[in-house]
């Protein structure tokens, strides 16, 4: 019972921090009325990767609320469907297309993030436990991380999987006030493929938040959502960061209400990131191509799916969308290479 008391006190110390990031997870600041929805060209290399004239779908609505919004959307090839969180409700969603949204599971521990590993497990970030879990073929839940070096993690909130098995995933600290057993910094951590080595890539992130990897793997891209960008590192021979290539990748700040959140990326490098007034499509040097404009005050996830996984599903704080591109989303799980 103290546990589940830290708990909520931490929920609410976290929310009431959470005004300072609107559009961050678990934020529900007052936002202006919503955008005409639209896609936008900034650059004709737009045209190759979504048309101007395509339709951005709403999907449905009626998710989230003051613990977390509808968040951390994975495409499951083989079923032919979606699954994503419900934070405010601690339930993983599924949606099946022409069938519609249905609980897929209950009592998810307020889980965020989800991915899948190379066997096609479910692993998740839970904010409640705070910690990551991989959910066995079987349904038992193994534990992937939880503390590091005897301290209890923040609030692990997404996660990536390396197509070496190695699993990579933020740990923003939800802006609750640290204990004398907590960690006193956000961190960007990597669990061996073995889940026996637990390794702190880099810790100098206000807020860590989505993260991907580029098509060849030798970049990983990591938001830091307070600071309102996009930063890349060189990856090294042994999975870990190139400290000194870290770079400003790109600057999503802007007038309209949003922050860099999610995140993935397509099989010919393009960054696909939600930022100030929708997601920017950008190319692998961080220039801006366009920006799909929803309408809605936060872009919280998204993933790529469909059968050619040409369909870019995403999430706002109390719904799912999707809209169709032109060129395949990096797939999920990882292809492994050889």
């Amino acid at each position: 019972m103290a546990v589940q008391n830290d708990i909520s006190r931490r929920h609410m110390l976290a929310l009431s921090a959470a005004g300072t990031l609107a559009g961050f997870s678990g934020a529900h600041a007052q936002a202006p009325a919503p955008a005409a929805k639209r896609i936008e060209q900034y650059d004709p290399a737009l045209e190759k990767i979504i048309s101007t004239s395509e339709p951005i779908n709403e999907i449905a609505t009626g998710f989230g609320g003051p613990l977390g919004p509808a968040e951390g959307p994975v495409w499951v090839k083989e079923g032919g469907y979606l699954l994503f969180s419900d934070i405010n409700a601690s339930k993983r969603m599924k949606y099946t297309p022409g069938q519609g949204v249905t609980v897929f599971q209950e009592n998810t521990n307020q889980a965020n993030g989800l991915t899948r590993d190379l066997q096609g497990r479910i692993v998740a970030c839970e904010h409640e436990t705070r910690r990551v879990t991989r959910r066995e073929l079987d349904g038992s839940l193994t534990v992937i991380a939880n503390s590091f070096q005897g301290r209890r993690l923040n609030r692990p909130n997404d996660v990536v999987v390396r197509s070496d098995g190695s699993i990579y995933f933020t740990d923003p600290n939800g802006a609750f006030v640290p204990e004398q057993w907590d960690l006193d910094f956000a961190g960007v951590f990597r669990v061996s493929a073995d889940l026996g080595t637990l390794t702190v890539l880099v810790k100098d992130f206000l807020t860590p938040n989505g993260l991907a990897f580029s098509p060849d793997e030798s970049v990983l891209y990591i938001n830091d959502t307070r600071r309102g960008h996009i930063r890349a590192f060189d990856v090294a021979p042994n999975g870990g960061l190139a400290l000194q290539t870290d770079r400003v990748f790109a600057d999503l700040r802007g007038p309209e209400p949003g922050v860099p959140d999610g995140m993935k990326v397509d099989v010919e490098g393009h960054v696909f990131c939600g930022g100030a007034g929708g997601i920017y499509v950008m190319d692998a040097k961080g220039k801006k191509l366009g920006r799909i404009v929803h309408g809605q005050p936060a872009t919280t996830n998204m993933a790529f799916g469909g059968p050619d996984w040409k369909t870019l599903f995403f999430t706002n704080r109390d719904r799912l969308n999707s809209v169709n591109v032109k060129i395949p989303g990096m797939p999920v799980p990882a292809v492994k290479k050889t």
